[in-house]
């Protein structure tokens, strides 16, 4: 696929990986629109951290997925979608699940009825690998039962299911893109990593929730390049798919690798805010990504190590925008 000139929206682009994917895409030539939620502010979230030259080029649209008439116009006369806007927060899903349906759920049909009244070339719908639950099996191929084990994962286990169904009920060129976690630059404390090197830079000590669950890590330029080899790749329509390293971490074990490339000894202490219900806690995620080696020729690049110490350096230069005086569900 070409990627310049090509009309492409991104959802949830003011996000994390969302502004990662839309600086990628431009630096690709694409023509982005960028759909964001509005806030009185004029706030435009992590795009902020673009180049500025790169983001003049960005078209931004702000309204809200539960509103179709907002992403309608939002995916008028578009080619490609990337849908990664969601309610993403685990632990404020106990809070107020509801939100997460009429978001998540809700919010993704509104944007698959968009695409069938535009005609969309492709659709790349964004999952997680909290919908497996605790791994059954390790590594997690794409068959794995879908476990929702909070809210949250149970809300995008059936915005999942809405998106596959109009691939089988209408053809839509739609694909799952299922990302195991993600982390590097911008990421907020609500990430174990920012959490622990913010924490650590700042205060000398280090509160988490459970040590022994186990994560597959994935650096964010190789979860943006995913999304790009599955667009770029036309028999991907269809399917869901892993991206992910295929390796795994604990939590404890994580925190003490990011000590070491910090040079500093901390301890670590369990914040009783900080641990989820106990049959809500994921014990183990690990990817199984052959799928996508196979369908698009993906695999990571970027070791956990060479990753870890890009995103130290970015939040070492960084550090007064990160509070670490409360816990931030």
């Amino acid at each position: 696929m070409e990627w310049k000139d090509r009309k492409v929206l991104v959802t949830g682009a003011a996000g994390f990986i969302g502004s990662h994917l839309v600086e990628e895409l431009s630096c690709l030539g694409a023509d982005v629109t960028a759909f964001i939620r509005y806030n009185s502010r004029g706030d435009t979230g992590l795009l902020n951290f673009l180049p500025k030259d790169l983001l003049s080029h960005v078209k931004i649209i702000r309204g809200d997925l539960k509103d179709p008439d907002a992403v309608l116009k939002a995916a008028k006369d578009q080619e490609v979608i990337f849908h990664l806007a969601a309610l993403i927060g685990i632990p404020y899903s106990y809070v107020h699940p509801l939100d997460y349906v009429q978001t998540n759920v809700v919010g993704t049909t509104h944007l698959l009825n968009a695409c069938l009244a535009e005609n969309i070339d492709k659709i790349i719908v964004t999952s997680t690998s909290e919908v497996y639950g605790t791994a059954k099996y390790v590594p997690i191929d794409e068959e794995h039962p879908l476990q929702g084990q909070s809210p949250y994962s149970a809300s995008k286990i059936a915005a999942d299911q809405i998106a596959l169904s109009y691939y089988r009920s209408f053809g839509m060129p739609v694909t799952i893109l299922r990302p195991f976690n993600t982390y590097g630059p911008r990421q907020s404390t609500r990430a174990v990593i920012p959490t622990i090197i913010s924490q650590a830079l700042k205060k000398g000590k280090v509160q988490l929730g459970s040590l022994t669950p186990t994560r597959d890590l994935t650096y964010v330029s190789d979860t943006v390049n995913g999304f790009i080899k599955i667009a770029e790749a036309p028999s991907t329509s269809g399917e869901v798919i892993n991206i992910g390293a295929s390796k795994t971490v604990s939590i404890g074990a994580l925190a003490r690798l990011i000590f070491d490339l910090l040079e500093v000894k901390i301890d670590i202490t369990e914040g009783a805010e900080r641990i989820r219900p106990e049959k809500s806690e994921v014990g183990c995620l690990m990817a199984n990504n052959e799928k996508a080696k196979k369908l698009m020729g993906w695999s990571p690049e970027v070791s956990l190590s060479e990753g870890l110490r890009r995103t130290i350096q970015w939040i070492k230069s960084r550090l007064s925008i990160y509070n670490i005086d409360e816990y931030h569900v």
